[in-house]
């Protein structure tokens, strides 16, 4: 099964992070990264552009409105997301609780639905 691991954080808290906490970051992320893509759980994933460059397009009586960025109402906001291929969501969990921005934010855990949606 596929799951997507979306990645939250909070800007203003990473400025904050001096240089060591930074590289350590990273430094977990590139070793990750690197069990996944061995593994074989690695499908894909990016970081995201910040969230002031979003646009949120919204239909409302049949018109679509346009609003620049940023929107999330929250300080955490989504920075990225990663799939993964894995035999189960205790497993996609266990991922997603070893990426550093779960100590810090959060991460979300949501099955991918095959294009007919017949599994949810």
């Amino acid at each position: 099964m596929k799951y997507l691991l979306a990645i939250y954080n909070n800007p203003a808290t990473y400025e904050a992070f001096s240089e060591q906490e930074r590289a350590e970051l990273f430094g977990d992320v590139d070793r990750i990264m690197k069990e996944l893509t061995e593994s074989g759980e690695l499908v894909g994933g990016q970081a995201l552009a910040d969230a002031s460059t979003a646009k949120i397009v919204r239909v409302r009586d049949g018109v679509p409105v346009t609003t620049d960025g940023p929107f999330a109402e929250a300080k955490e906001q989504l920075a990225g997301y990663l799939i993964v291929e894995c035999e189960s969501e205790e497993r996609a969990v266990e991922i997603a609780a070893s990426w550093p921005d779960a100590r810090h934010f959060a991460m979300e855990v949501r099955a991918i639905m095959h294009t007919s949606g017949s599994e949810m």
